[in-house]
């Protein structure tokens, strides 16, 4: 009796399991996201069962689909690291629930880097503001901001880009000037 493509992929997840989720963990996963980097690699092999040669190693197979998962989510670390630079993301968090007269735990030197946010942030076109919004506060993607303003993804990256440079002149000249007087 021949096995059907689901029961022979229920008997390769049953065998393979254990040894996916070890060599995940090699590859440098935290361990909290072992499990889920293992089950998504279980659900893109299921999705391709058809593209599988039953002629190779069903094992390395998925460890090969591991590992491109891993790599991908690496690159999607890198590009927010980039995009997260000198910790805008925590001081635009900040800045977005943070009264200014709270009593803060923060040095002088960061409240004044987030007055300095602050106001530059406020001279912002709307558009830019809007972005940055959307970006940092809403969490949406470079494709997805491109849906939200009718623009390209490298256009959006770009203009992200600009707004980030011209937030951190703004603030190094504010910041200077508060140091000079």
């Amino acid at each position: 009796m021949e096995l059907s493509d689901r029961e022979l992929f229920t008997e390769q997840v049953r065998e393979h399991h254990a040894g996916l989720r070890g060599f995940v963990r090699s590859l440098g996963v935290n361990p909290l996201w072992v499990d889920d980097v293992a089950q998504e690699a279980f659900i893109v092999a299921y999705n391709r069962l058809d593209e599988f040669d039953r002629d190779r190693d069903f094992g390395a197979w998925l460890r090969g689909i591991a590992r491109n998962l891993v790599i991908n989510e690496r690159r999607k670390d890198a590009r927010r690291k980039r995009i997260l630079s000198d910790n805008l993301t925590d001081v635009l968090l900040s800045t977005s629930s943070v009264a200014e007269d709270e009593d803060l735990e923060m040095g002088d030197t960061a409240m004044a880097k987030l007055k300095a946010l602050r106001e530059c942030i406020g001279g912002l076109p709307e558009k830019s503001l809007l972005m940055l919004k959307s970006r940092y506060e809403n969490e949406n993607s470079a494709h997805e901001i491109a849906e939200e303003f009718e623009m390209k993804p490298p256009a959006v990256r770009k203009a992200l880009e600009r707004i980030r440079t011209s937030l951190r002149k703004c603030m190094e000249e504010r910041l200077s000037l508060a140091v000079s007087t």
